[in-house]
C-alpha cells in the first residue's frame, strides 16, 4: 500500500479515484495533478514508481491545501465573516442557506431545529 498525506491508497484502484479520497482533492484537481506529473489518471496505484509517488506527495504538499489544514482555513474564513458582520456571516450564525437558496420549501430540517 502507498501512503500519501497519512492516507493509505489501495493498490488496485485507479490513481484519480484514490486521490479523490484525500480531503480537498476532487476529480478536477486529481486530473490536474496527474497531468502536471505526466501520469495517466487511469493508471493503477501499484503501477506507479516510487519516484513518481514522492513527486506526487511533494506536489500536493506544496501547492494544495488538504486535510485538517483546509478545514482550519474554512473555519477561519467563516469566523472572519461572522466577526466583521457580513450578511453571509449572519446566515452562518442562524444556520440558514448562505448562497441564496430558497427556504420557503427547502431547508425545512434546518429551520425546524433553529426555531428553539
Amino acid at each position: 500500500m502507498v501512503s500519501i498525506l497519512n492516507k493509505n491508497l489501495k493498490d488496485t484502484n485507479k490513481l484519480k479515484q484514490e486521490l479523490k479520497q484525500i480531503f480537498g482533492i476532487g476529480i478536477w484537481k486529481a486530473n490536474q495533478i496527474s497531468a502536471i506529473l505526466g501520469l495517466n489518471p487511469n493508471i493503477r496505484v501499484n503501477e506507479i514508481s516510487l519516484q513518481n509517488i514522492d513527486q506526487l506527495s511533494n506536489l500536493i504538499n506544496i501547492n494544495h491545501y488538504t486535510g485538517s489544514e483546509l478545514q482550519k482555513l474554512t473555519k477561519e474564513d467563516v469566523a472572519r465573516l461572522i466577526r466583521i458582520g457580513t450578511y453571509k456571516g449572519f446566515r452562518h450564525i442562524q444556520k440558514l442557506p448562505v448562497r441564496g437558496q430558497r427556504t420557503h420549501t427547502n431547508a425545512k430540517t434546518v429551520k425546524k431545529f433553529t426555531r428553539f
